[in-house]
């Protein structure tokens, strides 16, 4: 099993990759889609995920704005951006979401994206950005998401007594939110583009005027993905079946690879063995039937891997 980390580069051509783990926000659909595709190549079952915070949009939009691109350049790059920020946020299925970046349609939802697995269920949040809009304007723009969500709680932190912020209008009025509501609300208005983070020691948050004014006002509704609590011991999708005869050939595979010198996947892909210890061939006409494996393999490891399949 082969995890590429997008952090620390893609170099990595080999079809056995099981996991592609981003620990920012692409910044483009073109460079998400390029850079998952390489995962599952062999073709057995392969996941991604993403990881990003409000601090990764603000520090993406900051860095197209501050960009030396010619104008319309810099225009396409915000596009861009903005369509996978679109994408991260999106409530629908992902692959239907991804592919329609690229202009292309899927008839119906992929069913293996996170939310056709757990369908998400929006709720209303007009009046807790209000709330929390009103928190930044009152703060005077100048403290992070943490001590926001401090404010509107209601919690008595140091920060917040040595700013007499307990003594503002808006301290608690948010106390029967937890924390992680906050954060999540904070990170959709910055998406909505009605909170700018600024990024210096530590992310501060500031209103963006011309999104926040209405909402505020209420003439702009705001809805959010709300969450739901996922059983305890309750898997995301079913584990490889890893039964007796697979492992058995996986065994063997190890061992043939070591002793010629080369990578596993050489020998044989997970999802070929996968197929033999499901269909278990007695025969060499048998395995041959099975896809992937050829005559060159069939005729250096047919005899041994029917052997170690017993």
């Amino acid at each position: 099993m082969v995890v590429a980390t997008i952090a620390f580069g893609m170099g990595i051509d080999r079809p056995d990759v099981r996991f592609v783990v981003h620990l920012d926000m692409p910044d483009s659909p073109e460079a998400y889609y390029q850079q998952i595709g390489r995962a599952g190549r062999d073709g057995a079952e392969a996941q991604t995920l993403l990881l990003y915070g409000a601090e990764d949009i603000a520090r993406a939009r900051s860095f197209h704005a501050a960009s030396a691109a010619p104008e319309a350049q810099k225009a396409v790059m915000r596009t861009r951006l903005e369509a996978m920020i679109g994408l991260t946020e999106s409530p629908a299925c992902r692959t239907r979401a991804l592919l329609a970046c690229f202009g292309e349609t899927l008839a119906g939802d992929c069913g293996h994206c996170d939310n056709c697995r757990a369908a998400p269920v929006v709720e209303d949040a007009t009046e807790e950005s209000r709330k929390l809009l009103s928190a930044v304007h009152r703060t005077g723009g100048r403290f992070g998401a943490a001590h926001v969500a401090a404010v509107l709680r209601g919690e008595a932190t140091e920060a917040v007594l040595r700013h007499s912020h307990d003594a503002l209008s808006v301290f608690g009025i948010g106390a029967d939110r937890p924390a992680t509501y906050w954060r999540a609300l904070i990170r959709h208005l910055v998406v909505l583009g009605a909170l700018d983070v600024a990024i210096g020691d530590y992310p501060t948050l500031s209103l963006a005027p011309e999104v926040a004014r209405p909402i505020l006002r209420g003439e702009q509704a705001v809805a959010i993905r709300a969450a739901v609590a996922r059983p305890r011991g309750r898997e995301t999708r079913p584990a490889r079946e890893e039964t007796p005869a697979f492992a058995t050939l996986r065994a063997w595979r190890l061992a043939t690879a070591r002793a010629q010198g080369v990578p596993p996947y050489v020998i044989f892909h997970d999802s070929v063995l996968q197929e033999i210890a499901t269909s278990r061939p007695a025969t060499l006409a048998e395995l041959a039937a099975i896809k992937g494996v050829g005559q060159s393999k069939l005729l250096r490891y047919g005899e041994e891997l029917l052997a170690a399949l017993g």
